[in-house]
């Protein structure tokens, strides 16, 4: 027999009644029913209920061993009775009479309970984390996440896509966000980068020819944690393409998505292909270039009533080149006073200064701004916007930036205020035509608004002969439910398009060689047109597994202050260590 196990606690079925059988895993849970002692045995793939009797000598001393603790079973397979069958189990119908045990792993007293899975604080959570992953939550995640990574390998390989594993060492870049830096020992003072992405790299392999490139990329950025972002490290599937357009990049996407949502979540979802939707239309009807389209209401441009509309605040807005915006809400009028007090506190908290909106009813037109508008206006305010009796519309006046932003913050408040986000379902859209550069309020310049690698729509002559701020580039976003999971683009591979692209960004050619010098040299012999896209492993499994943060779906996260609270992490290095690195630390604070 088997040292340790014959069956897995997930295995045992009636067929096996009658059979010995020998079960290894944890003691998950206890109970005394009149003398009789009944365990459930937990291990990786489940539980199965085995039962001792008074009449083993061992009882006494199973009785009085903590839970958690490791322990081997040699037993019979019986059939429950019927009063205790338990449906909820593959092994509900049967039990493990015990005829003898082993300790193979002693167990202290848990700093908190692995069943029942009560509430515990976060920090308890991540210092005692292989603990934490053993309650069914977080261990049913990372099992997902280890399936959805072998999902996304055999839909990429039968795509005819290559894995290839790209350098975790490599130089600091002077694009995205900060580095994490490691000092070589060989070269002293001078420090290896870890990647922010394998951007550069992947791009590299297309010039060396490998056409189809996938990777399951560790990627690593000193930036601030957020609920859908980890800070340090986090992974994406990594995705080039070679001699593509952008349309057959979003082809493969959706193949590969509209193949692993329905294998792990029962929600409806978008069926490709998925609604494009161009960035500027984004930002009007949506106020968000991740809009979530679970959540029915579109926000509308109504500027042009507002430049003699007679109330005189808008109007001085909109005459400095402000805009106005409106969301209705249909049969809004129901609402409680209370719903239009939360809606002003909260337009308040982003900073506005109020929130202004009508009313239609059978007698009038109402609301605080209602007596500046003519009738005239009034009408075809209603008109535009489709407005019935009963219904509320409320605007945002601002500039263009902030009132996108404001109307789109105000739309999700919206849609959460009045319960009409669906539920149980995935929307699916790309954000498409980015513009390629935006004007810095602070510095007076120009700068790349996204991906300054990216391929300008119109190549070299959109960049000569276009204004700037006009120029579209070749970039887009997939977005589910709100979330961002990549951002993409078909790429900038022609030196003299690169150079111009920078150039009006305020770049000269030496300050681009300089940065980017491995990638220019080798377009210059023979570049192919590429693209690509690199969708994040963990905002995937987030939505699949319906989990609010992306540290509940990382087998070992860091906590929010980018700590490693079970290794110790970040932690002090010895003297000796520091000399070999040639490196001094010298406290600031």
């Amino acid at each position: 027999m088997h040292p340790y196990r014959t069956h897995t606690c997930s295995e045992l079925r009636p067929e096996h009644i009658g059979f010995s059988a020998r079960l290894s895993g944890w003691v998950h849970s206890r109970r005394d029913h009149g003398g009789v002692l009944f365990i459930d045995l937990r291990d990786h793939y489940g539980l199965t209920q085995v039962v001792v009797h008074p009449d083993r000598d061992f009882q006494r001393k199973l009785a009085h061993l903590p839970k958690e603790t490791v322990v081997r079973f040699d037993g019979i397979v019986d059939r429950r009775s019927p009063d205790t069958v338990n449906p909820r189990l593959p092994t509900g119908e049967v039990e493990l009479t015990a005829d003898d045990f082993e300790v193979l792993g002693p167990a202290d007293l848990t700093p908190f309970a692995v069943f029942p899975e009560d509430p515990v604080p976060e920090d308890l959570r991540l210092t005692y984390r292989y603990l934490d992953l053993r309650r069914s939550g977080p261990h049913r995640n990372i099992i997902m996440r280890s399936r959805v990574i072998a999902h996304m390998r055999k839909v990429m390989e039968e795509l005819h896509f290559n894995e290839f594993q790209t350098p975790i060492l490599t130089s600091s870049s002077p694009e995205g966000a900060r580095d994490f830096l490691v000092p070589s020992r060989l070269h002293p003072g001078l420090f290896y980068a870890l990647p922010q992405a394998p951007q550069q790299f992947k791009q590299l392999l297309m010039v060396a020819g490998f056409d189809r490139y996938f990777q399951i990329a560790p990627c690593f950025r000193d930036e601030d944690a957020r609920a859908d972002r980890s800070p340090g490290e986090f992974y994406q599937l990594d995705i080039e393409m070679s001699f593509v357009t952008q349309e057959e990049v979003f082809a493969v996407v959706e193949r590969l998505f509209g193949s692993l949502f329905p294998a792990f979540s029962p929600r409806l979802m978008d069926a490709p292909p998925f609604r494009r939707i161009p960035y500027r239309e984004a930002m009007v009807r949506y106020g968000t270039d991740k809009p979530d389209l679970r959540n029915p209401l579109q926000i509308v441009d109504v500027t042009a009533f507002f430049i003699h509309s007679g109330f005189r605040i808008f109007d001085a807005v909109v005459a400095g080149g402000g805009v106005v915006r409106a969301l209705t809400v249909k049969n809004g009028v129901a609402q409680p006073r209370s719903f239009f007090d939360r809606m002003l506190e909260f337009a308040q908290s982003l900073g506005s200064a109020g929130l202004a909106y009508l009313t239609w009813t059978d007698a009038e037109v109402k609301g605080p701004i209602a007596k500046y508008l003519s009738k005239a206006t009034l009408e075809d305010l209603a008109k535009n916007l489709g407005v019935a009796q009963g219904d509320v519309v409320f605007f945002v006046c601002n500039d263009e930036k902030k009132a996108n932003h404001l109307a789109g913050e105000i739309r999700s408040k919206l849609g959460e205020e009045l319960n009409i986000i669906e539920k149980d379902v995935f929307r699916f859209c790309w954000i498409t035509d980015f513009p390629m550069y935006e004007w810095n309020e602070e510095h007076k310049r120009i700068d790349f608004s996204h991906n300054p690698f990216s391929m300008p729509q119109g190549g070299m002559e959109a960049l000569l002969e276009k204004k700037p701020l006009d120029i579209l580039a070749w970039q887009y976003d997939i977005v589910c439910n709100g979330i961002e999971l990549s951002s993409g683009a078909i790429r900038n591979h022609r030196p003299d398009i690169m150079y111009k692209a920078f150039e009006i960004a305020g770049y000269t050619q030496a300050e681009v060689e300089a940065g980017f010098a491995g990638m220019l040299g080798a377009f210059r012999y023979g570049a192919p047109p590429h693209g690509g896209i690199a969708p994040g492993v963990e905002r995937i499994i987030m939505l699949l597994a319906d989990e609010p943060n992306i540290r509940e779906v990382t087998a070992f996260p860091m906590n929010q202050r980018a700590q490693d609270l079970m290794m110790k992490a970040p932690g002090s290095v010895s003297d000796e260590q520091l000399k070999e690195l040639s490196i001094r630390v010298v406290k600031l604070h």
